[in-house]
């Protein structure tokens, strides 16, 4: 099916009420909502969406992209204001911009993202937070971060996948990775000090993220040392995956930045 316009749009979104992006039966979805809100926004004009990629349930993002097909031409500011007064409180879209090469594709065109999980090292938080991160207790904090750095530079993630496929491929980059205070994210109900696992790289697999955060409060409830991590990261060990996660509402997409992307995209 052929659209004579295409676009890359920049949404934010909280998850905590959405079960990831993919549309699925019965439960809330991002990109069903989407769509739904595009409906109201573009009339009767046929369209279509793709997001970036696939979240989780729970998972927020402060810049996921999706491409918009549509027949007719949009106007940037009507577009904007109509869809953030038709859409729910918990998204909006922040920016739209014309997509100049045809064959982009958003998925497949090289790009790099930001995770950041947020958590905090006192217990419980006020239920406000429940949203945005997760309470520990009685973690060292100094040992998580050695082991943070850890997962720096290319290994086999093969025990931080969750069903993969035979095409599945393990080895991956990490640009960086650490902890840090958490200065990103601030509310009253937030406890005094809390902290953000940053994880940068080309491309995660599934449920990557949430697995490397278990396995460091496991590091930090000194359930497992710093060689284990080490040891987790090569290619010949035993491959099972870790079957303990951390909640999703932790995790944010922080930023995706697509390369070489001078050319690929004209504002409006």
């Amino acid at each position: 099916m052929n659209y004579q316009n295409s676009y890359i749009v920049s949404c934010q979104f909280l998850g905590f009420r959405f079960h990831g992006w993919q549309k699925q039966p019965d439960v809330k979805t991002i990109h069903f909502i989407i769509d739904k809100t595009l409906k109201f926004v573009l009339k009767k004009s046929r369209f279509k969406t793709i997001g970036v990629g696939r979240t989780d349930a729970k998972v927020s993002s402060l810049n996921y992209y999706f491409q918009l097909f549509v027949d007719k031409p949009i106007d940037k500011n009507i577009f904007i204001n109509s869809f953030n007064l038709n859409s729910p409180s918990d998204l909006r879209v922040s920016s739209i911009k014309i997509i100049k090469d045809v064959k982009f594709n958003l998925i497949q065109h090289p790009k790099v993202k930001e995770y950041h999980y947020y958590f905090s090292n006192n217990g419980k938080n006020h239920p406000y937070a429940a949203p945005f991160m997760t309470g520990f207790n009685n973690l060292d904090i100094d040992l998580m971060k050695k082991g943070a750095k850890l997962f720096e530079g290319k290994h086999y993630f093969h025990k931080y996948c969750s069903n993969p496929t035979e095409k599945t491929i393990f080895k991956r980059e990490i640009e960086f990775s650490k902890i840090k205070v958490n200065s990103y994210l601030s509310a009253d109900f937030f406890p005094k000090i809390s902290y953000a696992f940053i994880v940068r790289g080309k491309g995660f697999l599934r449920y990557q993220i949430r697995l490397m955060m278990a396995v460091l409060i496991e590091l930090g409830k000194y359930n497992i040392s710093l060689n284990d991590i080490v040891n987790s990261l090569v290619e010949d060990n035993d491959r099972e995956p870790f079957y303990v996660i951390v909640p999703g509402s932790g995790l944010h997409l922080f930023s995706v930045e697509y390369l070489e992307a001078d050319n690929l995209f004209e504002i409006f």
